[in-house]
């Protein structure tokens, strides 16, 4: 009940007349309410696969900035989670049921590569890198990425016509061609040259469900212990320190939980999408240390599949650890009847925008899984598994089924 009322008070329907009912069963609250302690969402969740139909389906009621662009129009302090960058545009659209997903527009061709040259932090986000990273992450069992799908959106009925936000209001504009375009407002890249448009109307996007609200559900904003310098010419010490870990390892919590093991897996994930820009992990205070990290914006992904970053793997092959579930799991993706680009393609092929990744990217994970492992079997040959394999504390893996969860 406490549950359902601080529901009602974050839509506002708390007055003795509210204009609609919010449903118990609706997927987003159901997806909100499954939280728990291991995971964002149970293995075999049929509210998921409901949850990505609903966000494919529904139609929006209303659309906004993200909270990034309010951070840098100064309309919200969002600084809690917010890293604002301002650099590429994405909208928070509402749908009927109220829930809320993150749209990200097409911004580059599937088969476009990003240039040799760009820095990691000036990289395109790419729709179908969010959407591809959802099933990565799914297909991993890490089950840490929000659901993600495609949509082909009409952004002139859905976003211009049901928006009530000004500002959003007026970057819309009609191309030379016709096409109706917007862009966004904030203090870079906010040119018509760096637009977004239809064809007229028609816009690729990605839809990424939202999380509980921060009143319901606090997170923490935590900074990578690897992130990467944002300077041109800057290094950080794990780029120079070939025994970093033994420093991160003095840091608490590092040192007396499974943090730093949650972390060599999103390492291991990033590597895998080639995703270099993870400069922050967020988690749920409400399970404390050693709760999962939850692998939010993987727009930056999926950029170069001729490429393979391996200093993404840093934490992994300087600190040889990593879980033996993890372990496991990539061994069995590495056999031929279970490949992983076999079971990608099949897994995107549910997404209404499929082929969502080109076959280079698909075959490029094989490749990149192979790196993983022959780096987990560098650190065994010369540390021992014993030392190298974590199994984890007791009930570490306990089944999905666990009450905790994070709006409780």
């Amino acid at each position: 009940m406490l549950r359902r009322r601080m529901y009602k008070e974050q839509l506002n329907l708390t007055s003795p007349e509210p204009p609609v009912q919010l449903h118990q069963e609706a997927s987003w609250v159901q997806f909100h309410l499954g939280i728990n302690r291991h995971s964002l969402y149970p293995r075999s969740s049929p509210i998921v696969s409901k949850l990505l139909r609903d966000m494919r389906d529904f139609p929006t009621i209303s659309a906004d900035y993200s909270q990034d662009e309010k951070a840098l129009l100064g309309a919200c302090d969002c600084s809690q989670i917010v890293k604002p960058s301002g650099v590429h545009l994405k909208l928070v659209l509402r749908f009927s049921d109220f829930g809320k997903a993150m749209f990200k527009p097409m911004r580059q061709q599937r088969d476009e590569e990003t240039p040799e040259d760009f820095f990691y932090f000036i990289d395109f986000q790419r729709h179908n890198a969010e959407i591809a990273a959802f099933h990565l992450d799914r297909i991993l069992d890490f089950r840490r990425v929000p659901p993600t799908v495609g949509r082909l959106v009409n952004i002139t009925k859905e976003i211009l016509e049901v928006t009530r936000n000004e500002i959003l209001q007026s970057v819309f504009f009609v191309s030379p061609a016709s096409n109706v375009c917007f862009f966004a407002k904030c203090p870079y890249m906010c040119k018509t040259e760096y637009a977004v448009c239809g064809n007229p109307h028609l816009l690729e996007g990605s839809l990424s469900a939202f999380l509980p609200s921060l009143n319901l559900a606090p997170r923490l904003s935590v900074p990578n212990p690897w992130i990467r310098s944002y300077s041109l010419a800057g290094r950080e010490e794990w780029e120079v320190n070939p025994l970093y870990c033994a420093t991160v390892k003095q840091l608490y919590p590092h040192g007396s939980s499974d943090r730093l093991l949650n972390i060599i897996d999103m390492a291991i994930f990033d590597f895998l999408t080639g995703n270099m820009d993870r400069h922050h992990y967020e988690m749920f205070t409400r399970f404390g240390d050693d709760g999962f990290l939850i692998h939010l914006d993987n727009a930056r992904g999926f950029g170069r599949h001729s490429h393979d970053e391996v200093s993404i793997l840093a934490p992994l092959f300087q600190c040889c650890r990593i879980k033996r579930k993890t372990l496991l799991h990539l061994q069995l993706l590495a056999q031929a009847e279970y490949r992983l680009s076999d079971v990608m393609r099949e897994s995107l092929l549910e997404d209404p925008l499929s082929p969502v990744l080109t076959e280079p990217h698909l075959l490029a994970l094989d490749r990149r899984l192979q790196t993983v492992l022959r780096t987990v079997q560098d650190c065994i040959e010369a540390h021992g598994e014993q030392s190298v394999v974590a199994d984890g504390p007791v009930g570490q893996w306990a089944p999905d089924s666990s009450r905790a969860n994070a709006t409780s």
